[in-house]
């Protein structure tokens, strides 16, 4: 590149010097020159392009290559043969964590050891630690984003890894610690659970997230659209919308990943209040930062370097 620009501004410079003398000997015409000037530009450019290209040529291909290779890789996590034996089996809830360890890949040393605690529903179980106590790793044992290295996670008595993925997820509601809303409306957004989810049950949602009040000061209310990952609207405007999106499924169990962490403490304790009162039928797990969020859990989960304390 500096070796094309310094030929590029070379090439204009004695252009010029030599055009200018013929000008001042009336031998050419500045319009001339000018024209020779720019098909000059021309094909340097044109080189300048060619070489441009040869760069970015390497990094398309390894960038594909890559692209390609996650595209072509099997899941790690996947259904048992037989598993269909769980069609049509009522759910009640129970989460129960049997002695569970887990390590990531290639890892040294387990993040989570000997978990052992139950979580029935109707009550709020709160898991709460420093930051890298495994927290957020526990809650995601329970949708199979990971599989324990040891022991057992299981619902309502079966072992989660014998059960299908999706009649598993089926029985969840989950909040991630960053709220992600999808392009569309807000509607579209909290029936993103299913063709069961109806209009009331969207709305009696949203008020149990403390959402409604926002959303209906909006011009169009629920059909007031919402940008690719919710840019257009604030943090904990997001964060509630992904919570109601969770609850309005009506899920036998309720998973929130520090999904509280961007609201102020009146809504958060609003929030939970009617989470109590209104979600009475379902197991909630909450990961949190803040002692107020946990504070009236009916049992607390207390980790400390992926032990519970």
């Amino acid at each position: 590149m500096p070796m094309m620009m310094l030929i590029m501004n070379g090439l204009t410079l004695a252009i010029v010097w030599f055009g200018a003398k013929n000008i001042d000997l009336g031998n050419l015409q500045v319009g001339d020159m000018m024209a020779f000037m720019t098909y000059a530009m021309q094909i340097v450019m044109a080189f300048l392009m060619l070489s441009m290209m040869s760069i970015f040529l390497p990094r398309a291909s390894v960038a594909a290559g890559r692209i390609d290779e996650v595209l072509h890789t099997a899941s790690s996590i996947s259904d048992k043969p037989g598993a269909d034996s769980f069609a049509g089996r009522r759910w009640e809830g129970v989460v129960a964590f049997e002695d569970v360890s887990f390590r990531y890949p290639n890892a040294e040393a387990d993040v989570l050891s000997h978990i052992d605690f139950t979580a029935r529903p109707g009550q709020i179980t709160a898991i709460i630690g420093s930051t890298g106590s495994g927290k957020s790793t526990l809650l995601n044992l329970v949708p199979r984003f990971f599989d324990v290295t040891g022991g057992r996670v299981t619902l309502d008595g079966a072992d989660i890894r014998d059960i299908p993925q999706k009649t598993l997820r089926e029985q969840l509601g989950y909040v991630p610690q960053k709220g992600v809303l999808f392009s569309g409306t807000i509607e579209s957004n909290l029936k993103y659970g299913g063709d069961t989810v109806t209009d009331g049950d969207m709305r009696w949602a949203a008020d149990i997230a403390q959402a409604s009040s926002f959303i209906e000061e909006k011009q169009e209310n629920y059909r007031d659209p919402i940008a690719q990952g919710g840019s257009n609207v604030s943090g904990g405007q997001r964060q509630r919308l992904a919570i109601a999106r969770a609850i309005a499924k009506k899920p036998k169990v309720l998973l929130f990943d520090d999904s509280f962490s961007a609201l102020d403490y009146k809504t958060d304790a609003a929030l939970r209040r009617a989470l109590h009162e209104r979600v009475r039928g379902a197991t909630v797990l909450i990961v949190a930062q803040r002692i107020s969020t946990v504070l009236h859990a009916d049992q607390i989960v207390v980790l400390d370097e992926g032990r519970m304390a």
